[in-house]
């Protein structure tokens, strides 16, 4: 919502009345007041009694507020005049009734990017989607895709801008602030559009933030959302993708949702489970006591899809020696990773140890 057309109306409002009035957001700053000088000062105490109001009218301070309409669970906006009497409570509700009209003209004109970022964080009822849609114009059942773009390191203000000059028309993509590090891309794609032409745009992306701004990030897809309903799901799904992958994609900057494969599966084990496994797993020995050279032994074997010849090349030693150090495992672990059943226990066994390990980071 641009925060300019409250001040017009306010300004015009302003030779009816010598009292105050004036327009917070949700963090409590001034944001239009018919005192100019006044806007940007920070009033949180009056937002949390706004929140906590239930659309009641509120009276702090020496202020008579009241919210602002709004399609989410929580107000955008509110409004407030000088004084607590029964004068300043009627300039109140007449001055929310003007900006609630002008506020949602605007939106219905120009505002689809808030609706629709309100769709991805969940801040609408799924029943409201419907409505809103059809006041701004927008057609439900158009294919969309969320990308997440997470900026790694120091973010920059303009990775939006450069994102938005990718995707210039408006009413079909939409590039959303989401906070300091990261930018939901809600595009619109064909009906037939594959992982391929994902991928293709993601890189596009990727390209302009490091060409332009010089800045490295990840990106997650999420999958292809069919209505508008099902754009919160892509939109996690994206999110899903980037957490995911920092554990076990670490070497990718662009994952889609769609090939997370088992990952995906173990990221949502509970810790305590994921232990009890690895200990029925290694009951003769933990996976600690295999050294680094070991483990990159097995990698080796499971890249090459347990072609102990390829392997052995790979690795620069005599397929005897391949052969040794594989007997060796078996030995410690009781796993023969030679045969394809105790091959896929030790792979999920290496990605449950890799999980378990960011858990524990995430702790410090």
């Amino acid at each position: 919502m641009t925060t300019h057309i409250f001040s017009d109306v306010i300004q015009q409002m302003k030779a009816a009345t010598d009292r105050q009035i004036g327009v917070i957001d949700a963090e409590g700053t001034l944001v239009a007041c018919s005192v100019p000088a006044q806007i940007g000062t920070k009033l949180p105490k009056l937002a949390r009694l706004v929140t906590l109001s239930e659309d009641q009218t509120v009276h702090f301070s020496g202020k008579t507020v009241k919210a602002l309409n709004s399609f989410g669970s929580s107000f955008d906006y509110a409004v407030y005049v000088d004084g607590e009497d029964e004068l300043a409570n009627s300039l109140c509700i007449m001055a929310q009734v003007t900006l609630n009209c002008t506020k949602t003209y605007y939106e219905e004109k120009h505002d689809k990017a808030t609706f629709v970022k309100n769709i991805i964080t969940d801040n609408i009822l799924p029943g409201d989607i419907y409505i809103r849609a059809k006041e701004l114009h927008f057609q439900p059942d158009q294919n969309h895709t969320v990308f997440l773009v997470r900026q790694n390191g120091p973010a920059d203000v303009a990775a939006v801008d450069v994102l938005q000059g990718l995707f210039p028309d408006k009413q079909q993509d939409f590039v959303i602030s989401i906070n300091e590090t990261d930018i939901a891309v809600v595009k619109t794609v064909r009906t037939d559009c594959d992982s391929a032409e994902l991928m293709g745009i993601a890189l596009s992306m990727e390209e302009a933030l490091k060409s332009q701004l010089y800045l490295k990030c990840t990106i997650g897809i999420g999958g292809v959302a069919e209505h508008l309903r099902e754009l919160a799901d892509s939109y996690k799904e994206a999110q899903v993708a980037i957490e995911v992958g920092k554990v076990f994609d670490t070497e990718k900057s662009i994952i889609t949702y769609e090939n997370l494969g088992i990952g995906r599966l173990i990221y949502q084990l509970p810790t305590t489970l994921c232990e009890i496994f690895l200990d029925e797993v290694f009951k003769k020995n933990s996976i600690d006591t295999l050294d680094q050279e070991t483990l990159f032994t097995i990698n080796k074997f499971f890249e090459n899809n347990l072609n102990v010849s390829e392997t052995s090349r790979k690795l620069f030693v005599h397929r005897n020696t391949l052969v040794y150090r594989l007997e060796k495992i078996k030995k410690l672990t009781g796993l023969d990773l030679r045969e394809f059943d105790h091959a896929i226990i030790f792979k999920v066994a290496l990605m449950v140890k890799k999980y378990l390990a960011s858990r524990d980071n995430k702790l410090f």
